[in-house]
């Protein structure tokens, strides 16, 4: 039978398909070889979402089933480059001079029945690149030896990639045997470097393997959350912490800061890899970010960031149905280097476009809609989306971990945190950072709201914070919030009565808002000296915030004006601190501290 074209709507074909067609095959949609993908089948006619554009497309136009479903090729090359969401090079594309992806243009994967024997980047109908550079030599460096028994997960060797020894991996789905040959030397992605006695023959080990990207990863055993996400960003890692493997969201409106807070989360987390994502984003965002990324400099090597970065553009003026995959990409090459024991960021931005994907095939698809046109099923596929986060023992080595730390950006309209992906985001998520237009109109960034943001984590987290930072750290955090909390309470008098009719001791505690605001809460994301701070620096600097709220209510209770306390020299000190620099910042800033809770000082001053 040969499969024809029976129906066009958009992005969504129906065709008729052999019975050896499943559902998420990959099939080649007419003369031009459009990827499609099989999303459902019923009395043997397919229906295909095709990630391109259909223009063209006509009844009776042929179909060839690929017979593997989507797959993303996991080995070395991937770091430093940038995909499109079907894994398409697209630095390699505007190499060669092409400014733009021509239809059919992709990879296809041949592929065995378990995926072992599969090819590297082996060119199909329509194809004309490889994900990885096939023609690039690796120097590989064998782990293990001739006759060792090695199963999924294991570690067989290292090639060296940037900052990142990358490991080579036995596939998951590989059988469990015998090394019958492991070879050292310079190989491409697609030569066998080695071959296992498995139950069925021999099997190839190169250095890249496929993995079907809607399949997830398995591990050994799930851990628990047990360290915080270093972030260098005060508000998050003293405030609003997300754990290592955690999850959390950042929605925002237009203009707060939703790509600058990702970006500094990609450069200065202690996160090994990053994956980030540009799912349906502006096209002008989008060139910026891609033009702007490979400057940015790793200040853990001093080279450049993109050397341990994957980049996944995917422009809203691109078809809808490549926003979903270029999400499940992400997920596949995230967990690919989580299984490497690293600790990875997945960064997607935004998790809105991808809705917003889903619920224009839903609606192209006939199906039944919920809350506002999205499809009833937008919870689950969330769910599965943030569910691919976590920390792992991963399989092989006992004592292999690795982590996935998520964090989705959501892009709510017009910035109403009540639309359907918000609120579905906040039941899944363990930590919310809201940004907030009026903080973002006030140049404050970054722009996260101390009244809507929580942390689910930083209870369970507040041990190890205790243990590795400063055993008070609870305790600092809760005095914060209720400072915050505290001005909140007084600003909503200060609008019926208006701020002079306050007793000394309110002006007192909004003026330490303040200077808690200015000094702690917010960071200059271009400042060398103050875009990220360590742990050590950051409670150092609470403590010293907090020490000045007790100093300016002590002071202005002797009787000291409140304008002249708070043009006091160690206010003034404190307010300079977050351009202090070198190894005894933290140090200085514990002395400052101590100085402000003294009893002498300004203070005697104050009451002499």
């Amino acid at each position: 039978m040969t499969a024809r074209v029976v129906a066009a709507v958009g992005a969504v074909v129906h065709a008729e398909v052999p019975a050896t067609v499943a559902v998420t095959d990959v099939v080649r949609v007419g003369p031009l070889g459009l990827l499609g993908e099989v999303i459902g089948l019923a009395r043997g006619i397919a229906t295909i979402q095709v990630y391109e554009e259909t223009e063209g497309l006509r009844i009776g136009d042929p179909v060839h089933p690929a017979g593997t479903p989507l797959l993303a090729l996991l080995g070395p090359g991937l770091l430093g480059s940038t995909y499109d969401g079907l894994q398409r090079p697209l630095d390699r594309l505007a190499a060669a001079g092409t400014w733009r992806l021509a239809p059919g243009l992709g990879h296809a994967i041949e592929a065995g029945p378990s995926g072992r024997d599969a090819g590297a980047g082996v060119a199909g109908p329509g194809a004309l690149v490889a994900p990885l550079a096939p023609e690039r030599v690796w120097p590989f460096t064998p782990g293990r030896s001739v006759g060792e028994v090695v199963g999924p997960g294991d570690v067989i060797g290292t090639v060296p990639e940037g900052p990142v020894s990358h490991r080579v991996l036995v596939p998951p789905d590989a059988p469990r045997g015998r090394l019958l040959e492991l070879r050292g030397g310079a190989f491409t992605v697609a030569e066998p470097v080695g071959w296992i006695a498995g139950p069925d023959g021999e099997v190839p080990l190169r250095l890249a393997h496929p993995w079907p990207v809607r399949l997830r990863r398995p591990v050994a055993r799930r851990l628990p959350p047990e360290r915080p996400f270093v972030t260098g960003q005060r508000v998050l890692d003293m405030v609003y912490p997300v754990a290592v493997g955690g999850t959390a969201v950042i929605p925002g409106g237009f203009g707060t800061g939703k790509t600058v807070v990702e970006q500094a989360l990609a450069r200065w987390s202690e996160a090994d890899v990053v994956v980030y994502v540009g799912c349906g984003e502006r096209g002008n965002e989008m060139a910026e970010l891609l033009a702007t990324f490979p400057e940015l400099t790793d200040p853990r090597t001093g080279g450049p960031l993109l050397a341990r970065t994957v980049l996944i553009a995917n422009t809203s003026n691109m078809p809808v149905a490549a926003r979903e995959a270029s999400i499940q990409l992400g997920i596949t090459i995230a967990e690919y280097f989580r299984d490497q024991g690293l600790s990875v960021a997945l960064l997607a931005d935004s998790t809105s476009r991808w809705a917003e994907a889903l619920r224009e095939i839903s609606g192209r698809l006939e199906e039944l809609p919920g809350e506002e046109g999205y499809p009833a099923y937008l919870a689950s596929r969330l769910a599965g989306f943030y569910e691919a986060a976590g920390r792992a023992q991963v399989l092989g080595s006992p004592d292999r971990e690795g982590a996935v730390t998520l964090v989705g950006a959501v892009s709510p309209p017009g910035g109403d945190f009540s639309e359907p992906v918000t609120q579905a985001s906040l039941r899944l998520a363990g930590t919310f950072w809201s940004l907030d237009a009026e903080l973002a109109h006030a140049r404050h960034f970054p722009a996260i709201s101390w009244a809507r943001s929580y942390s689910l984590v930083a209870g369970p987290l507040a041990g190890w914070y205790a243990r590795e930072v400063d055993p008070g750290w609870a305790d600092l955090r809760a005095d914060l919030l209720a400072l915050l909390a505290r001005e909140r309470s007084i600003l909503d008098i200060v609008q019926l009565v208006g701020a002079d009719a306050l007793p000394e001791a309110d002006r007192a505690i909004l003026a330490a808002a303040r200077l808690v605001r200015e000094v702690f809460l917010q960071q200059h994301a271009y400042d060398p000296c103050d875009a990220a701070r360590s742990l050590d620096e950051q409670v150092a600097l609470l403590r010293a915030v907090l020490a000045a709220r007790d100093a300016l209510l002590r002071w202005t209770a002797a009787g000291r004006p409140l304008d002249e306390a708070e043009a006091d020299a160690q206010l003034g000190e404190l307010r300079a601190a977050k351009a202090w620099t070198g190894p005894d910042t933290a140090g200085r800033l514990h002395d400052l501290a101590r100085r402000l809770a003294s009893d002498g000082g300004a203070a005697t001053e104050a009451t002499g």
